[in-house]
């Protein structure tokens, strides 16, 4: 095997387009890592939605719950159930909200019982107060706090015919109810003339319940709801960052094809420029293998410092918070840009792989190359 202090010094030694490439890799890099952290945090505000023994029910047939409905007479009827331990009928409504830079977009206004917010222990109230029945009173989560227009604490909101008051901020703790205001069932029904349930949420007694409740829900004639766990529920929404997804990889591919043949530019001048140092390796006894080895090393080497310093370009995005449209809901679903140390690994894979394929070439051309011509050549 060659030495890797040669591939080293050869790094070196070509400083301006060891740097250039570098560069060109570590771009696409961070656009790849950076779209993979969005794609995460949408996938991320779904999956750790829910708890283990709530199960949710809804409409047969509906896809979520804002396209749901059901009469109030059936909460009675899953109350009686054996397993079941507390129900929370709610009703989702959806009001189209100005952001506070521009354009609008709906945004889940959800009426919620007594009983909501104990079915949802990792929902915090962290400013304010809770809104108080008969008041026209809502509490906001505080992602969605301030990004849109008349949100804060203490302004008022336009739900329907009349103004709300903004009385609270809740913390959903990176989860779906992050992207919701909260307001009292009765009220909203009632101000929508909708007397009755989009979803009922469901609380078991334990895990041994759940199957049981779940065939008692669907087999039960009077009902004709479909039943989901709370998270399998959520978990079917993250189809909401397949668009992104295939955009983020297409625009990947795109410029790893670029730096691929940067990487290859790169590979191949080194070749031209170190023809003699090529040729006395060859006569000092390294075989061709090791020329091929060598140069495919040099060419890894220069894209995993790219892949590297492509992830530290993209962690600046980590944690910044932004919103998209939910297509199964049609409303606004708010996240945080998530990289991960797994996600930071695939980023130098694809550095890795961008810099096999672009090296291949050049390391093939410099083992085959002829040892009487190259010491002939003149640098």
């Amino acid at each position: 095997m060659i030495p890797v202090k040669y591939n080293l010094r050869s790094v070196i030694v070509r400083r301006v387009g060891t740097v250039m490439t570098v560069v060109g890799v570590a771009l696409t890099v961070a656009v790849f890592v950076s779209i993979l952290a969005m794609v995460q945090g949408i996938e991320s505000v779904f999956i750790d939605t829910g708890e283990a023994l709530n199960l949710l029910v809804i409409r047969q047939g509906s896809q979520s719950e804002t396209n749901s409905f059901f009469d109030r007479e059936i909460k009675g009827i899953i109350e009686s159930m054996d397993g079941v331990k507390s129900v929370s009928g709610e009703i989702i409504i959806l009001i189209n909200q100005a952001r506070s830079t521009s354009g609008a977009t709906n945004i889940i206004v959800r009426g919620i019982s007594d009983k909501s917010m104990e079915l949802r222990p990792t929902i915090k109230l962290v400013d304010g107060r809770m809104f108080r029945p008969g008041l026209r009173e809502v509490v906001i989560s505080k992602t969605l706090s301030g990004r849109f227009v008349d949100t804060r604490l203490g302004d008022k909101i336009k739900i329907g015919r009349t103004a709300w008051d903004i009385v609270g901020i809740v913390d959903a703790s990176g989860t779906a109810y992050d992207s919701e205001i909260w307001g009292d069932y009765n009220e909203v029904s009632q101000e929508f003339d909708r007397p009755i349930y989009s979803s009922m949420l469901i609380r078991v007694a334990d895990e041994a319940s759940i199957q049981s409740v779940k065939d008692r829900v669907a087999n039960d004639r009077r009902i004709k709801l479909d039943v989901f766990t709370e998270r399998q529920y959520f978990e079917t929404q993250t189809g909401t960052s397949a668009p992104i997804k295939f955009l983020g990889y297409t625009i990947a591919i795109i410029m790893a094809i670029g730096s691929c043949f940067a990487v290859m530019n790169t590979m191949y001048a080194a070749t031209a420029y170190r023809t003699r140092e090529i040729a006395t390796l060859r006569v000092l006894g390294f075989k061709r293998r090791n020329i091929l080895i060598s140069f495919m090393f040099e060419s890894l080497l220069l894209a995993i410092l790219g892949g590297i310093v492509g992830c530290i370009l993209a962690l600046p995005v980590n944690g910044i918070s932004t919103g998209t449209a939910n297509l199964t809901t049609f409303s606004e679903v708010v996240f945080q840009f998530r990289i991960t140390p797994g996600l930071m690994l695939q980023g130098v894979v694809f550095a890795a792989i961008m810099g096999t394929i672009g090296g291949f070439l050049p390391a093939r051309l410099a083992a085959r190359t002829l040892i009487v011509r190259a010491l002939r050549t003149e640098v």
